[in-house]
């Protein structure tokens, strides 16, 4: 007799059904397991049988053969152990009660029995609910957000021994309240950093609430010690909340990837100019997500962004463009969100000093061109905001700034007006732009006018396209409900950076 128990396959943040099929054969003794399974999966055999010989029952003198449906989809996972085990229990009478098939089993099995969590358990929950099923029995794991599950009922068991007497009705499992209540999605904000803190820069401040309730990227470009990396750490503290969704997102792909996350508020990575495109991107022999991904719903900062090699800043085209990257490896390709706001910061040459009042730069004109054109033009095309940034003289900024809980509240009024202009949890930075100029048509003299300041800059249609989204978020911002002339006035200047030829910054 064939028994057939289901657990879940994940192919990226994609969840499919797996049949787990078992049947005794005769023949030598063994235990063979078909269905594309990679080494740690063929390795299962050892660990359920020796979990199996731990719970009672010796299988060792039979041949057992596990079948992994579909058999066309490679399975990288110790995440079938449990449902093997349960199968082969099944097959041999040890298990007489039946199994429901609304009914998914997740976890690795250790030798003494015991049910351990694996990557990727909340993405495979996930895929279950949205799979149709109505009982998942897994391993109790801290990092779940067990209060967005309520739809499905999860039944956390510790040992094997544990879930065969809840199939059997022999003992009914209850969940300690403290298991009740994670902390990683309540948690408070904890930020060591204010914009009121910050002197001077006002209107980096103001371009950078702009690209907070818009979802627009920034380039930062100026001297060292500017103050680009302190307004870059700053800037999360200005963005809203994560909703219930997104947070459950952000952390499958960090389950996915093998890495903690202290808290549900938008993530930040800051990851080095030497990183490789593998790292910034995703990838490995089963393609995990990469630093893209990792900033999913957050801000990604690549500081000195001219020293990034230029293939690895070429391969932001594609996330920065649809919000998704897509990793074509061997073994499979997956897709995974990388929705997220880009932050840039570079020096305007390579000492530095190109335009400073106090320093003199000694780059040559052909290192400046050089310098610049490591940033290719279609990522030029991809920033919604250019900055010039100068030192502050600290002496003469007497103005004092908002803090960054009086600016956040403003961002979240202006992408709450967002979400109901287009009826779903998206920015202007992201609508598609035939929805955008469906519910904010441009009047004919504004339109004019952009063409005339594109004729005579040279904007190409996407940076035209990109001021209008700008103008549209400063017109939240301010409340109105068309795009004013004034917001797209304030949306073109966003593009226009100071630059300073050899000849210009040995004049000053």
């Amino acid at each position: 007799m064939t028994v057939k128990i289901l657990s879940i396959g994940l192919r990226g943040l994609e969840g499919y059904r797996v049949q787990v099929e078992v049947q005794e054969v005769p023949g030598i003794a063994a235990m063979v397991i078909v269905g594309l399974p990679d080494a740690s999966v063929k390795e299962a055999k050892e660990r359920v049988l020796a979990s199996l010989y731990a719970f009672g029952c010796d299988f060792f003198d039979k041949r057992l053969v596990v079948h992994l449906s579909p058999p066309e989809r490679k399975k990288h996972s110790p995440m079938f152990d449990l449902a093997m085990a349960i199968g082969i229990l099944k097959a041999m009478g040890k298990l007489t009660a039946p199994v429901s098939p609304d009914a998914a089993f997740l976890g690795s099995l250790s030798l003494d029995g015991a049910i351990q969590p694996v990557d990727g358990m909340l993405p495979a929950i996930l895929a279950a609910k949205k799979l149709g099923f109505q009982k998942v029995y897994l391993p109790y794991d801290p990092a779940l957000p067990l209060h967005h599950l309520k739809d499905l009922d999860c039944i956390f068991v510790q040992t094997l021994e544990e879930a065969v007497q809840y199939l059997q009705g022999q003992r009914v499992l209850s969940l300690p309240p403290a298991f009740r209540t994670p902390e990683i999605i309540d948690s408070p904000r904890k930020h060591h950093r204010d914009f009121q803190s910050i002197i001077g820069h006002h209107q980096a401040k103001r371009a950078l609430e702009i690209a907070a309730a818009g979802g627009h990227n920034v380039l930062m470009v100026g001297p060292p010690g500017c103050g680009k990396s302190l307004l870059a750490e700053t800037f999360p503290t200005i963005l809203p909340s994560l909703t219930h969704d997104a947070q459950l997102e952000v952390i499958s792909l960090y389950q996915l990837a093998g890495e903690k996350i202290e808290s549900g508020h938008p993530p930040f990575r800051h990851p080095h100019h030497s990183a490789s495109s593998v790292s910034l991107i995703g990838g490995g022999t089963h393609p995990k997500p990469g630093e893209v991904s990792l900033a999913h719903r957050g801000v990604l900062f690549l500081d000195e962004m001219a020293e990034f090699a230029k293939k690895t800043l070429d391969m932001l085209r594609q996330p920065l463009e649809t919000g998704k990257v897509t990793i074509s490896r061997i073994s499979s390709t997956v897709t995974y969100p990388a929705d997220f706001i880009l932050l840039g910061a570079m020096n305007p040459c390579p000492c530095g000093y190109l335009g400073s009042r106090t320093r003199y730069c000694t780059c040559s004109p052909k290192q400046i061109q050089a310098y610049r054109n490591r940033v290719s033009g279609p990522i030029y095309d991809r920033m919604d905001v250019l900055l010039s940034l100068e030192v502050i003289d600290f002496t003469k900024e007497t103005r004092v700034s908002e803090s960054s809980e009086t600016i956040r509240k403003r961002v979240e009024e202006a992408r709450r007006k967002q979400y109901e202009r287009y009826g779903k949890e998206i920015t202007n930075g992201r609508v598609s732009f035939e929805l955008l100029m469906e519910k904010s048509p441009l009047a004919n003299r504004q339109q004019l006018l952009l063409q005339q300041w594109a004729s005579q800059h040279q904007w190409s249609n996407r940076v035209q396209t990109k001021i209008i989204r700008l103008a549209r978020t400063i017109s939240d911002l301010k409340g109105t409900e068309k795009i004013a002339d004034e917001s797209l006035w304030e949306a073109m200047t966003l593009r226009w950076m100071k630059t300073y030829t050899k000849q210009q910054a040995t004049a000053r």
